[in-house]
């Protein structure tokens, strides 16, 4: 894992949207996966702002999101695809036809999940997967004690992840108790990983996912067996990590380190 911690929120954003920009670029038919909550927002505009200003272009990308709330319709305003067409996607030139989003509302969800699998599948596999954490150190809706090899599947959210995500609707009994969510599986067959992370609420779980051992219990330990993973955070929620000496000495040297392999 290469851990990147920067100053704040805005800098968070800008090496994390600069990062899934050069990926585009090196690929423009980049098979990108996405996240939603409050930390990529600012990823997000960052990314439409490369558009606009340095014409990033999105045409050729396909994109799968890694989660929704079940019961909720697309254009709900609480809806994760109502979310990704607000801060991105009507933002940017990606095709509509490209853009996949689990759905909530459909009467057979089971199928749709393994629908949703073979979609990742045909793309030809996810190469870049954007994520988020919980506090409770879930990624995507993989709340604690999910299997490492689990797909695509509807899962119960944990009391915490509830409580989080409260804030988003009018009251807590609006909250949906289940979401569709991509697996640990899925996630860790993706060729690269980009988690971001940011605020002291997340110092905790980032320190243990990062340094602590690998268990299910924190589901982002898995990222630790993960070939390619990027981490970007903020400096507070870096603030109780305990090797960041190390971390910073790797970032500022890369250059260095890349340079003497090549010779």
């Amino acid at each position: 894992m290469e851990i990147t911690i920067t100053s704040n929120y805005e800098e968070m954003s800008k090496v994390s949207a600069q990062i899934i920009a050069e990926e585009i670029q090196r690929k423009h038919d980049l098979v990108l996966g996405l996240a939603t909550g409050d930390t990529p927002i600012g990823t997000y505009q960052e990314l439409v702002k490369i558009h606009k200003e340095e014409g990033l272009d999105f045409s050729k990308v396909k994109s799968f999101n890694l989660d929704e709330y079940l019961g909720l319709a697309p254009l709900h305003k609480n809806s994760y695809n109502y979310f990704m067409w607000e801060n991105l996607f009507k933002h940017i030139n990606i095709n509509p036809e490209n853009v996949y989003i689990p759905q909530g509302n459909i009467k057979d969800p089971e199928q749709f999940c393994a629908w949703y699998e073979a979609q990742i599948k045909e793309a030809g596999g996810i190469d870049l997967q954007v994520l988020g954490i919980g506090r409770d150190g879930h990624i995507a809706f993989n709340e604690p004690g999910s299997s490492f090899a689990s797909r695509t599947r509807i899962k119960a959210l944990y009391k915490q992840t509830i409580e989080d995500n409260a804030r988003f609707f009018d009251k807590m009994e609006d909250v949906p108790r289940f979401a569709i969510t991509i697996g640990i599986g899925t996630i860790m067959e993706a060729k690269k990983i980009l988690l971001i992370a940011n605020g002291k609420n997340k110092a905790a779980v980032c320190a243990q996912f990062i340094e602590g051992p690998v268990t299910s219990q924190i589901t982002a330990t898995a990222l630790q067996l993960h070939s390619y993973v990027n981490i970007v955070l903020d400096k507070d929620a870096a603030s109780k990590l305990e090797r960041t000496e190390y971390y910073d000495w790797v970032r500022d040297n890369k250059h260095s380190v890349q340079k003497e392999i090549g010779r």
